[in-house]
Parts: C-alpha cells; sequence; structure tokens
C-alpha cells in the first residue's frame, strides 16, 4: 500500500493566484470529485486538500493514474486548455515522496507563510470528507493520526507556530487585541485585503463588512466568507459605523484624511489599520480625539520578528517529521506482513477447535472452559515468536522470505481456501 500512495499539487509555488482561484475546490466540489475518482477508478485513501494555496489531491492505486486525475480535475473546473494548465501541476508518483510531501504540507513547511497555523485544521477538514464518504482506509487513517501527532509535537516543541508571521495575520491578530466584538470595515479587496477576509472569518464573534470598488469582487468574497457588503458610495457612513477600519486601497495619496474625519464629528472612538504601500490613511487622521492609526510598518516588524523565530525552527521540525515518517515507514512494512499473520492465527485457531472438537465430548462445562483457556493461550505464545521474527523481518527488509517459509510450512493458501 505505501508504494501505491501518490499524489497532484497545484500550488503557490508554480502557479499565480489566478490560477489557483480557478481550480479551488469548496466541500462539495470535493467530495464530487472523489466520487468521480472512485467510479472511474480503482482507488482507495483518497484525500482532496483545497486552500486558497493550493489543491492536492492524494490516492493509493497499483497503476499511476497523475495524468488522468489532473485531467479529470481540469475538465469538473471547465478549463478548456488542458494543456498548459498541466505545467502548473507538481506530480509524485513513488509513495514515500508522497508521504512526505503532505507531512510537509499538513506541518506548514510548504505554506506561502511559513508554519501556516491554519493548515492542521484544513487537513483535518479534508480528512473528514474522505471518512464522510469511506474513502479512508487503515493507511490513510494511520498517515493522518502520524501527522496530527507530528504537529502537536511541532507545536509544543518548537517555535514555529508562535506570532502572526504574515501581514494580513499580523493584523487580524493586531485587531483581535484592540476591543472586543468589534464592528470592523475592511475597505479595498487586494490580495492582502482578501487575505485579512479569509482570516477574519475564522472569527466567529467578529462583524465584518467589506467595502471594494469593484462590487462584484466584494459580492463574491462575501457569499464565499459569510460578510455584509456595501457600496463604496458609502463610504463615510460605514466608517462612522465600523469601530476599527483596515485599508489596504491602492492610491497615490491617502483616501482618509483629518477633513474626512471632522466631517464626521460625533462619531465613537476608531481605530485604522493602514496597510496600503503608498498609505491610503493621512497621519493627520490622529489629530483627530479617538482617532487612532496602526501603520503597515509597525505591523510588519511583528511578522518579520515571527517569521525569523519560525525559521530559526524548521530544522526542528524537519526532526519531528524524519522521526514521524520513519515511525509510519515501521507500521507500513508491517501491513505487509499482516495478511500472514492473519492466516497463521486462523490456520492454529482451526486445528485448535478441531481438537478439541475430538477430545472434550465428555467434559462438563467448567472442565471445557479451563481446556478452552489452556489451549487459547497455548496457541498465542506459540504465535508469539513467529509473529515477532515477521516484524523485525520487516524492518530488516527480509519479510517476503519468511512469508514464504511460513506459508510452506502450515501450508496457509490452502488453508485459507478451504476455511
Amino acid at each position: 500500500m505505501y508504494n501505491q500512495f501518490k499524489s497532484i499539487s497545484l500550488s503557490h509555488r508554480n502557479a499565480t493566484l489566478a490560477i489557483r482561484e480557478q481550480l479551488a475546490l469548496n466541500e462539495a466540489e470535493a467530495k464530487s470529485m472523489m466520487l468521480r475518482l472512485k467510479d472511474f477508478f480503482d482507488v482507495s485513501d483518497v484525500l482532496v486538500v483545497s486552500t486558497c494555496n493550493r489543491t492536492e489531491i492524494y490516492y493509493s492505486a497499483s497503476t499511476d493514474l497523475n495524468e488522468e486525475i489532473i485531467k479529470m480535475l481540469l475538465i469538473q473546473k471547465g478549463v478548456s486548455d488542458l494543456e498548459s494548465f498541466k505545467a502548473y501541476f507538481e506530480r509524485f508518483s513513488k509513495g514515500e515522496n508522497a508521504v512526505q510531501h503532505l507531512f510537509q504540507v499538513a506541518t506548514g513547511l510548504q505554506s506561502q507563510v511559513v508554519g501556516d497555523m491554519q493548515i492542521p485544521n484544513q487537513i483535518k477538514h479534508a480528512y473528514q470528507w474522505s471518512a464522510d464518504l469511506n474513502m479512508a482506509g487503515p493507511f490513510l487513517h494511520r498517515l493522518l493520526h502520524t501527522i496530527f501527532f507530528a504537529n502537536k509535537r511541532v507545536a509544543q516543541e518548537t517555535f514555529f507556530r508562535d506570532g502572526a508571521a504574515s501581514i494580513s495575520y499580523a493584523a487580524v491578530e493586531l485587531l483581535e487585541g484592540l476591543m472586543p466584538n468589534p464592528k470592523v470595515l475592511i475597505v479595498g479587496l487586494g490580495e492582502i485585503g482578501a487575505d485579512v477576509c479569509r482570516n477574519l472569518a475564522q472569527k466567529a464573534t467578529t462583524e465584518v463588512t467589506i467595502v471594494n470598488r469593484s462590487r462584484d469582487k466584494s459580492d463574491k468574497l462575501a457569499e464565499e466568507l459569510g460578510f455584509r457588503v456595501a457600496d463604496f458610495s458609502d463610504i463615510e457612513a460605514e466608517i462612522s459605523r465600523a469601530d476599527i477600519i483596515v485599508s489596504s486601497i491602492v492610491r497615490d495619496e491617502p483616501f482618509f484624511s483629518k477633513e474626512m474625519m471632522v466631517r464626521l464629528r460625533g462619531m465613537s472612538f476608531k481605530y485604522f489599520i493602514d496597510l496600503s504601500v503608498p498609505r491610503s490613511v493621512s497621519p493627520e487622521v490622529e489629530e483627530i480625539p479617538g482617532v487612532m492609526l496602526y501603520t503597515i510598518d509597525s505591523i510588519r516588524s511583528k511578522a518579520d520578528e515571527a517569521l525569523h523565530r519560525r525559521l530559526d525552527a524548521v530544522p526542528h521540525v524537519r526532526e519531528i517529521i524524519d522521526e514521524a515518517v520513519l515511525e509510519f515507514n515501521d507500521w507500513s512494512k508491517e501491513m505487509i506482513v499482516s495478511p500472514t499473520i492473519q492466516k497463521l492465527k486462523g490456520a492454529l485457531e482451526q486445528i485448535r477447535k478441531e481438537e478439541l472438537t475430538r477430545f472434550t465430548k465428555n467434559l462438563s462445562d467448567s472442565e471445557l472452559e479451563k481446556v478452552e483457556r489452556i489451549t487459547t493461550s497455548m496457541m498465542q505464545k506459540i504465535l508469539k515468536l513467529p509473529v515477532l521474527q515477521l516484524k523485525a523481518a520487516c524492518k530488516r527488509g527480509e519479510a517476503e522470505t519468511l512469508i514464504d517459509v511460513l506459508n510452506d510450512l502450515f501450508n496457509l493458501e490452502k488453508q485459507s481456501e478451504k476455511h
């Protein structure tokens, strides 16, 4: 099973946001994709991961289906120029490479913002989708739980999850500390503004309104995240209504000025978070009583500091991943001998039952119970050494020889057919 595990990956490393947006999958689309894979191909252990930075499909199959799955994904998403889009995908055809890649994605080593704290939850959602459709077998269950345990170690033993290492996440972290349950106005939905919105979507207690010059863009994002939308023409009314204004609009001179704040006299206390370059909020707004301004420089310094801590922790994270992968590899190798162990147990149990039937006809219930316990215990002790030897042979890469010996000694194939 280990050698049959494969994956395809489209991510920020090879594709622009415009490309990634076209191939992103929501929950319904991801589940639909999994069901189509099951209908068309002989696959198991299917995992579909889709975030703003990546769309990936993991699966187990005896043959390499990467090209077919890429084509199926592109067709499902309505892409007509298949050949040019294929170039954006990474392909992992060897089990060890696919497993290593999933570990790195799930821990945040492959994230656009190193150590992204959202990725573990996104992987858990993808795993739940697989479980919902009964497409997660023993291999995937064990792999994901090994990854989750490694993630727990990363959080406990390193600084890899500490602090906000992106501008957008640092802005949200700052925003959360300003006041409880604020009314937030997001102005401008470029890449940073949209990222702020997606990070805020995780905060259920925050009321968010989004404003953009292009209403189509704000409507689309609001539908995705469940936010309120306002027209750009109503911006001053929305400022009056909001507690915190996050601006990432692009223009040559400040949009939010002291004069605007004077016009809105009588308003409540306001915080401005300016993420624009050049600045979109004039420093003079702080001359108005009750108005405070945070600029991108102060936010970036916090993000840079957190990023340096995370990068310093990368070697330790890789050590944790290597240990977890080694443990998973040992388990995967033992999976190879599991059928032989079960056949051996079945063969010995059959012999035990047949002999008990022959010699226990005249025993009382209490005597029969004692004989059952004695013979079961004997069988378990007889089995112990072959099972340990099989598992040790797995680690040495010599399992196949021992499997053949046991099959010949106990005629396991015939016993299994007979049983």
